[in-house]
């Protein structure tokens, strides 16, 4: 396991964090989530002490389970035993309560007097997450502990409020599947998308189908690194008993929890027709795949056989899980074989299906499976949950969407007055890398999802009426595992992104502000440090912003910490310590150096601020866009092609921008004539993505900015199927010239080659830097 996720652990007072208060046990109601409403009162403090009780209403089983977790909680952060009582006392008592006179059932209100802790529920859940703010108001220390005399009023933004694990990628034991299951807890989420079933394995026991665990769980080995086409051949498998999931399902009840099974179809089935090869559009053979991606092998639409299946193990999920939702996924279902399959194109002759300028037959076929699932769980009494590609075609009557692929297709359900789920790959998915310098990081599937971003993330659309946004139900962030083959990287890669998610779910859109967030995460930390989470520790490490000044020809650095904790910082390359020099004020940086920076505490120091900035004649210099910069990865701007910042093997991190259906055109004025002969430009590529390189790159130069002639150009080949993806270096040189304003131009590819999925579209090309010599 590599030791940068492995560091000691951070405590709250005399550790990673000093404390602000000289009262060594004091509450606090600065908690994540934020509550609704919190007001200090003059009723007097509480003091939770040996003498403390918890009272709750007698002959209730859930209230008492509720008394017994906040017992729990008081026994792990202040190591005192409190006993239970069914009676009520006049003092020393935390008093958990029903009647909350609340339409949102999971509202509570929590009241500090001198004589007790008051905790009124509408619901039996809401006093349960009355106890999850008192729990996180608690420092960890042992003694007392004062209460301040206050009144929370609170309730839940959304009422779903999901989290999503895959189990199919990497199997996970029951024993962490309820670890996970308290994570969730803790942070408030009601929701557990339980990710059962895919390509590489099936993990749930299906009685009437026993072949599906005793063969489709297993496959024969592994992918090693991201998709190199080599396998380590090692048979990986695991599932649940159906009593298994019962267990797990009980467990989650208790928590207020309710677990949402995904039986992902008619796509990513192909551990299923590896059992029943009959199922599928070619009769197989086929094989539980050992690598990610989507495969073309799919359940056979036209064939009766698949529904009798889909409505075989439907009938035993339900009788598994107790869910109002059952998700049966819909996504990424190629219709390769379905455009050639006899039976599939005779069901489409027989259901009279025909292409529109919206969707294809096969679209509308996949249509007509997802109506077909939706019907036999409302004949069951319950509702169909399906990602946002279960719009392709026409949604089901009372179908839920959760829309993954950006936030459009939630727009579209709810407009169609429909419900609908928030969970943007751009925003909560959680398998995404948490940091630009991920060279330190567990390999990840890519992207960029750092905690401010999750926590940016505003669900409600403005464009959607009143009465729209009320479809809206909820948010969640999804974690897929492909390259998250332990329990331990699965914490890493959720906490504390976790955190800023559980803001977004439940508190109001008005009272969130990134930075006072940071400093209520301050405080959650050590109840994960209690309970051993393997949290992520950036948010921890010294922030580092980049300006660039192009009136003074500088990069202003602007370096600060979540806790206005010391940095110390070099410029030479050298490890800083706490003998280098102390930030105090912006850096102005005019040449190239490597930037190195540190958080220094009293528990030790932080990971060093690695940057390279590498300035060159175009650096620092005013650039002006004569063509459009796409706006989806428009991020910094124009200024990224001049700050002297590289970007890496990662496109979201906001070091490259992109130009799609359009050529690059940027003028860099260097306010005075210069010589130069060489000119550069940096792209990225990624294929699979239509991320291509360029296709011409040229260097126009002016004395005025009004007239320019180009001195130098050249024309690149075509992308060919064996080309490597990576960054690459475009380099023009040329007999020194005098000039001011120098216009780079870069071609992308307008039409993308035959051998590519995305033949005929036009290609992006994506740009960190340009320069000249």
């Amino acid at each position: 396991m590599k030791k940068q996720y492995i560091l000691g652990l951070f405590l709250l007072c005399g550790g990673l964090f000093s404390c602000s208060s000289g009262v060594k046990n004091q509450a606090n109601f600065d908690v994540i989530p934020l509550p609704q409403e919190v007001q200090a009162t003059s009723e007097g403090d509480f003091v939770l002490n040996n003498h403390t009780v918890i009272a709750y209403p007698k002959g209730n089983e859930v209230m008492k389970r509720n008394a017994e977790f906040l017992a729990e909680y008081i026994k792990e952060q202040t190591g005192k035993t409190i006993q239970l009582t069914e009676e009520t006392p006049s003092s020393d008592a935390i008093v958990l309560a029903l009647g909350l006179d609340d339409a949102n059932e999971e509202a509570y209100r929590l009241e500090v007097s001198k004589q007790q802790i008051t905790i009124t529920g509408a619901t039996e859940a809401g006093v349960f997450y009355g106890i999850q703010t008192l729990r996180k108001a608690m420092p960890v220390a042992e003694g007392d502990v004062n209460f301040p005399s206050t009144v929370v009023n609170d309730y839940p933004r959304f009422a779903y409020r999901g989290a999503h694990l895959d189990v199919s990628r990497h199997f996970f034991s029951t024993d962490s599947i309820k670890r996970f299951i308290d994570m969730l807890a803790l942070h408030n989420i009601n929701r557990f998308h339980w990710h059962l079933t895919d390509d590489q394995g099936w993990r749930i026991e299906i009685k009437k189908h026993p072949k599906l665990t005793e063969i489709g769980s297993v496959r024969e080995g592994t992918i090693q690194g991201r998709n190199s086409g080599e396998c380590d051949s090692k048979p990986y498998g695991g599932f649940y008993t159906q009593e298994e999931a019962k267990d797990i399902v009980k467990y989650a009840q208790e928590r207020h929890i309710t677990v949402i099974p995904e039986i992902d179809l008619p796509g990513h089935m192909l551990a299923a027709i590896t059992v029943y090869p009959e199922l599928g559009c070619t009769g197989g053979p086929y094989k539980v795949w050992t690598r990610w991606g989507i495969s073309d092998d799919v359940l056979c639409a036209g064939n009766d056989k698949t529904l009798d299946f889909i409505d075989d193990v439907l009938e035993e999920v339900v009788e598994i899980f107790p869910s109002e939702y059952i998700h049966v996924g819909g996504d990424e279902c190629p219709k390769v074989r379905w455009k050639s399959c006899p039976k599939c194109q005779a069901r489409i002759k027989q259901l009279g299906l025909k292409a529109d300028n919206k969707h294809t037959a096969e679209e509308k076929l996949q249509s007509f499976i997802i109506h077909h699932a939706e019907k036999f769980l409302n004949g069951k009494g319950r509702q169909m949950i399906g990602w946002d590609e279960t719009l392709e075609g026409g949604l089901a009557p009372n179908a839920t969407v959760m829309s993954w692929r950006g936030i459009e297709g939630g727009i579209e359900a709810a407009k169609q007055n429909h419900d609908a789920i928030m969970t943007p790959t751009a925003f909560m998915y959680f398998d995404y890398y948490q940091t630009i310098d991920t060279t330190n990081e567990p390999l990840a599937i890519g992207g960029y999802v750092p905690v401010e971003k999750v926590y940016s993330f505003e669900p409600v659309h403005e464009s959607l009426t009143p009465e729209e946004a009320k479809h809206i139900i909820g948010v969640q962030a999804n974690l897929w595992t492909e390259y998250i083959p332990t329990f331990r990287q699965v914490e890493y890669m959720e906490l504390p992104r976790m955190a800023a998610l559980a803001e977004v779910q439940w508190t109001i859109p008005e009272k969130k502000n990134y930075d006072a967030f940071l400093q209520r995460l301050v405080r959650l930390i050590p109840i994960y440090d209690k309970e051993a989470y393997n949290y992520a520790k950036h948010v921890f490490n010294v922030k580092a912003e980049y300006l660039p000044d192009t009136k003074n020809n500088v990069l202003n650095v602007v370096l600060s910490t979540i806790d206005a904790a010391p940095v110390y910082y070099t410029l030479d390359g050298t490890e800083p310590t706490a003998s280098s020099a102390q930030y105090t004020d912006t850096l102005k940086i005019s040449q190239s150096c490597v930037l190195k920076a540190v958080v220094v505490r009293p528990a030790g120091v932080s990971s060093v601020l690695k940057e390279n900035i590498t300035l060159n004649k175009a650096s620092m210099k005013p650039v002006t866009m004569l063509q459009p910069i796409n706006e989806k990865y428009k991020f910094g701007g124009e200024n990224t092609l001049i700050d002297g910042l590289e970007g890496t093997r990662n496109y979201r991190t906001g070091r490259w921008i992109a130009f799609y259906k359009n050529d690059m055109e940027a003028v860099v004025d260097l306010q005075k004539e210069t010589s130069i002969s060489k000119a550069w430009i940096r792209a990225y590529v990624e294929m699979g993505e239509e991320i291509l390189d360029l296709r011409k790159f040229a260097v126009a130069v002016s004395t005025d900015g009004k007239t320019y002639k180009e001195i130098k150009s050249e024309a690149y080949p075509a992308a060919k199927k064996e080309d490597k993806n990576g960054i690459f270096t475009h380099e023009l040189t040329f007999d020194p010239v005098n000039v001011r304003y120098v216009k780079f131009i870069a071609q992308p590819e307008y039409s993308i080659p035959a051998w590519h999925g995305g033949k005929g579209r036009p290609a992006f090309i994506f740009v960190d830097e340009i320069g000249l010599e």
